[in-house]
């Protein structure tokens, strides 16, 4: 029999206080932090952050944001809702949740998607109308990574991988990873959005 779980996910949000002024960014994260801690003591499954760039959300570090949490909870599942892989580097992201899972003993999840909100596109530097295949090479490179290592890989984004070991290494069954549809952007960048996809891991 499947068990009913909770989770809450977050973007971060610029909110106001008890006078009706608005929140600095630090304080949006540490706000952040401590929602966390609150839901694992009400029981509350996992928590999960976003990824945008604009500067009402300020969930563009959750691996950095999660860590802290990881030290600040026991129980409590640390994951993205969701990051954007298209803009990412697969290999730095596979090493930064690889990391969090480790000082969270075993905690991590991860969601990835194509991104709804394309502001990362021109800030790192990628075309948009490269969309489906960004995501589409670096979501292969990810699962190669989280599946097994060494690996040898090619593609047009980024440099080759030849038996290349990435650390640190993840135990297996770890890091269970998805992936999230998303609307399209535009019709000529993205002609089709994906479903979600089960686990890989």
């Amino acid at each position: 029999m499947s068990t009913l779980e909770f989770g809450l996910d977050t973007f971060l949000p610029i909110t106001v206080d008890q006078s009706g002024r608005p929140v600095s960014g630090d304080e949006a994260i540490r706000n952040a932090i401590e929602e966390a801690v609150l839901a694992e003591a009400v029981g509350i499954d996992s928590f999960n952050i976003g990824e945008h760039y604009r500067t009402e959300f300020m969930d563009s570090a959750a691996p950095v944001v999660l860590a802290a949490i990881a030290g600040r909870t026991e129980r409590i599942r640390l994951g993205t809702a969701v990051t954007v892989l298209s803009t990412q580097d697969p290999v730095r992201l596979y090493t930064d949740f690889a990391t969090l899972d480790a000082v969270s003993n075993g905690r991590a999840q991860l969601i990835v998607g194509r991104g709804s909100l394309t502001e990362s596109f021109p800030l790192f530097g990628f075309d948009l109308a490269d969309y489906e295949q960004l995501f589409e090479e670096k979501l292969d490179l990810l699962v190669r990574l989280l599946r097994e290592q060494p690996v040898t890989w090619s593609g047009k984004f980024r440099s080759a991988l030849e038996d290349q070991f990435v650390s640190p290494p993840i135990p297996e069954g770890h890091i269970p990873t998805g992936s999230a549809s998303a609307a399209a952007p535009s019709r000529s960048c993205a002609p089709r959005a994906s479903a979600c996809r089960s686990c890989w891991r």
